[in-house]
C-alpha cells in the first residue's frame, strides 16, 4: 500500500445527482450514493467499480479557489480531457507535460463549477 500524503479528496457540489452523471461520464467509473447518506454524499468507485473510495462528492460550497484535487487519468489523460465538454463541464487548461517527476496535468470547471486537474505520469 502506498503511504501517499493525500489520502482522500472530497468535492464539494450542489446538485448530487447532476455531479455523479457529470463524473461518471468523464473518469468512466461507477458513482454511487454511500449507503445511509445517498442524498448527500457519493463516492467515485476503484477502476473495476468495487466500493474502494478515493474521492467523494459531498454537498457544499463549489469553488475555484480552494485546494485542487486530481483525477488519474487512466493512462489517457486526452480522452478524459475530452469527456469533460461531453459532461458539461470546461476544459481550463488542455494537457501540458511538466516534466518528468510530475508528467502531463490538465484543469477542467466541473458541472458544479470546481476547478478540477487530471493528472498522468510522464513517460
Amino acid at each position: 500500500m502506498a503511504d501517499n500524503v493525500i489520502v482522500w479528496a472530497s468535492i464539494p457540489v450542489t446538485d448530487l445527482p447532476r455531479a455523479m452523471k457529470f463524473y461518471e461520464h468523464v473518469t468512466g467509473r461507477k458513482v454511487f450514493g454511500f449507503p445511509g447518506m445517498e442524498d448527500k454524499v457519493a463516492a467515485i468507485s476503484g477502476p473495476e467499480g468495487e466500493y474502494v473510495v478515493s474521492a467523494d462528492l459531498s454537498l457544499g460550497t463549489p469553488g475555484v479557489d480552494g485546494p485542487t484535487p486530481y483525477l488519474g487519468s487512466g493512462g489517457d489523460i486526452q480522452a478524459m480531457t475530452g469527456r469533460v465538454a461531453e459532461a458539461g463541464g470546461t476544459v481550463l487548461q488542455e494537457p501540458q507535460f511538466m516534466g518528468d517527476m510530475v508528467g502531463w496535468v490538465a484543469f477542467f470547471l466541473d458541472s458544479e463549477g470546481n476547478r478540477i486537474g487530471i493528472q498522468q505520469p510522464g513517460t
